[in-house]
């Protein structure tokens, strides 16, 4: 037998008006012959027979009441947002402090980047001063960064590589010119003061620009362009009123620029095979391994072995510390290197040649307040000329030209 349900509605009550009970399941389905609706009598047949959760938020069938349902309605709404937007906050919350850790373990790679570069010009270059000896010098920094990579490799600090002797053909001739580049430069550091050397290094993106254009096709932009000529002109500036001054350095320092851009232009051109083991640190600790192996005879054929304690001690030298800053120059020397490829992985080009420039102003500064280096005051306007044109061009570089329309 069915069982009807009835509501009867008083009509002493007037805030209470007859109203269309909305009845909606998510799986049945009651059509609209089932209800038998009079104005003031509601009449459900076959209720027994269903389950519904009537005074439930989140049921589909509301609980009469004597609430509009306008209000009720925004109530449940107000409700359900409320809820809905607990879970994103707290994602936020995780996303926004992900973030801050990434901020700052860039701005401590960043650090260490500076720190390890001030180190390494002043120790190096006060062993350079004292032991004029650039490849003798260069040798053991090529050294100390052998031993490091293979005690990174050994402990499994750093996955080992597996190398073909077609990949290492492909790098041979990066290596060649990683040589060069840094030979050259202490041999200008040996020569002239360090914001010298620095002030000149920072004529690469010109030599960077003329062997693309020469080698790769690449035609430069004339925002490029631009950015050049305050970097030719400051560096000129700069070099006329050079109180260090001498050709041998100067010159040391351009070759260095030519060796260092040139090897960037042959790793495009001579493009090694990328795979999961040969990435930017790889890449470098290969060429720091071989540059040793190239660097070894040349020396010894050239200076001789110069980094005995009685060599050292025949040139009035104090023995342990050559040692000691020998040494520390060496480890910062590779420090900054593995630095900076740890910061290039985690930021754009742009970002990376901006933290560059940025660098070569800090080094240039520290030195001149720890050598005490007399600095004109045409000097260091041509130095900030160039350093600011080495800032816009790392700017604009990546701009590309706008297609011509036919």
């Amino acid at each position: 037998m069915q069982s009807s349900a009835v509501f009867s509605l008083s009509p002493s009550l007037p805030l209470l008006k007859p109203r269309r009970l909305s009845l909606r399941h998510h799986s049945l389905t009651t059509a609209s012959s089932d209800l038998n609706i009079s104005p003031n009598v509601v009449s459900i047949p076959s209720l027994s027979r269903r389950s519904w959760r009537l005074a439930s938020s989140d049921s589909p069938l509301r609980a009469w009441s004597g609430v509009p349902s306008s209000i009720s309605h925004s109530l449940d709404t107000n409700r359900f947002k409320t809820a809905a937007t607990a879970v994103p906050e707290s994602a936020e919350e995780g996303d926004s402090s992900g973030k801050l850790t990434k901020i700052l373990e860039l701005g401590l790679l960043f650090a260490m980047w500076y720190l390890f570069n001030i180190y390494f010009n002043i120790y190096n270059k006060q062993v350079l001063k004292a032991l004029h000896a650039p490849m003798t010098v260069t040798l053991v920094q090529f050294a100390v960064g052998s031993v490091l990579i293979t005690i990174m490799w050994v402990l499994n600090l750093y996955k080992r590589p597996k190398i073909s002797g077609a990949q290492l053909a492909a790098i041979l001739p990066l290596a060649v010119v990683h040589t060069l580049g840094n030979l050259f430069t202490n041999m200008s550091l040996g020569k002239v003061s360090v914001s010298f050397t620095h002030t000149i290094k920072a004529m690469e993106p010109f030599f960077s620009v003329l062997l693309s254009a020469m080698f790769l096709g690449e035609t430069p932009t004339p925002w490029v362009l631009g950015a050049i000529v305050p970097i030719v002109g400051g560096v000129a500036l700069a070099s006329i009123s050079e109180v260090s001054f001498n050709w041998a350095g100067f010159s040391s320092a351009m070759a260095s620029n030519l060796t260092n851009q040139s090897r960037n232009v042959l790793s495009k051109k001579v493009m090694v095979k990328k795979d999961d083991s040969l990435d930017n640190i790889t890449l470098f600790s290969i060429i720091t391994l071989m540059s040793l192996v190239l660097m070894a005879p040349v020396t010894f054929f050239t200076e001789g072995i110069k980094f005995t304690p009685s060599y050292i001690q025949s040139a009035g030298v104090n023995v342990q510390q050559i040692y000691t800053k020998s040494l520390i120059a060496a480890l910062c020397f590779h420090a900054y290197q593995q630095v900076s490829y740890m910061i290039l992985a985690r930021v754009s080009p742009v970002t990376h040649s901006v933290g560059n420039c940025v660098k070569r102003v800090v080094v240039i500064v520290s030195s001149v307040i720890f050598f005490k280096t007399p600095v004109s005051p045409v000097n260091a306007f041509g130095t900030g000329i160039a350093l600011a044109g080495v800032f816009l061009y790392s700017r604009v570089k990546g701009i590309k030209p706008k297609p011509k329309t036919a």
